[in-house]
């Protein structure tokens, strides 16, 4: 999601008003488009049996394995069939209002820029792949696509009463770090994860993360780490779950509850978690190999 400071005030030159730019998709370059297919080959044969059904589905449905970097044209016809959404392009990360303004009207921001090829395990600022492979399926599921709308007008309202710290913590252990529990097990459905091809196996596989039920005053107070893997998990029962959990919270007081409580550290176990997996804590501590 967008950040609390940014290296830009205003719409940089060839932005509309919006922050949008065109796509203009013919300017991507052939080895653009090779690391978009290496980065997709990748996850795509890593990710069946971790990804969320749901994740899964929307990989398919909106045709994602064509070769190259996603036509938005293309992929928006498909995509406002299924749920109403738009990816428009942005040239990086944008100020919170305009943030939260595009996702309650169901336009979902995305970096027009790819990664090089030799970045393909990390980056510290969204691209394209980030944001398209990693958020758009979702936005094919029903459910999840007006818990993101919600989560949009929930954020304009955040702005005005000072608790945009509590609700982008909510975003990161959701949208960009949130688990799954399905019939056959936990699964990963959080765009940073389904996105990474080292936290797609340690967020299921790896000792050392708490892996906890969700409960969204505990993740509200729960600090994170921009930087390296998580050491909490929240796992939902359900996207209709996490759907009803935000639409039926009354964020107000629960911002004013917040405000009078410490956050919670990183890693950390508190009285009153659904403990799913208590972690060994052995990467946070440096033990990892």
């Amino acid at each position: 999601m967008a950040t609390e400071t940014h290296a830009l005030a205003s719409p940089p030159a060839g932005a509309n008003a919006d922050w949008t730019v065109d796509q203009d998709w013919a300017r991507f370059t052939p080895e653009e488009h090779r690391v978009w297919d290496t980065l997709f080959a990748r996850q795509a044969k890593l990710l069946p049996g971790r990804a969320s059904d749901a994740y899964l589905r929307g990989l398919d449905v909106l045709k994602l394995s064509k070769p190259g970097i996603p036509d938005y044209r293309e992929l928006n016809a498909r995509l406002m069939d299924l749920t109403g959404w738009q990816v428009v392009a942005v040239p990086g990360l944008v100020p919170d209002d305009v943030f939260f303004d595009h996702m309650a009207n169901r336009h979902f921001v995305a970096g027009n820029f790819i990664r090089r090829a030799d970045q393909l395990d990390y980056l510290e600022e969204p691209d394209v792949f980030h944001d398209v492979f990693g958020h758009v399926p979702m936005l094919a599921d029903p459910v999840f696509a007006d818990y993101l709308a919600a989560y949009g007008r929930g954020g304009q309202r955040a702005l005005g009463l000072d608790a945009l710290k509590y609700l982008g913590r909510l975003y990161w252990y959701t949208v960009e770090f949130g688990l799954i529990a399905e019939p056959e097990g936990l699964r990963i459905y959080g765009a940073g994860i389904v996105s990474s091809f080292s936290e797609s196996r340690f967020a299921l596989d790896d000792p050392s993360p708490n892996r906890l039920g969700f409960d969204i005053a505990r993740v509200m107070r729960t600090e994170y780490r921009i930087d390296d893997f998580q050491q909490n998990y929240f796992v939902i029962p359900s996207f209709d779950a996490l759907l009803k959990a935000t639409v039926e919270t009354d964020f107000a007081p629960l911002y004013a509850a917040l405000k009078a409580q410490n956050d919670i550290p990183v890693a950390e176990i508190v009285e009153g978690d659904d403990i799913l997996t208590r972690g060994t804590q052995d990467y946070a501590q440096g033990k990892a190999a």
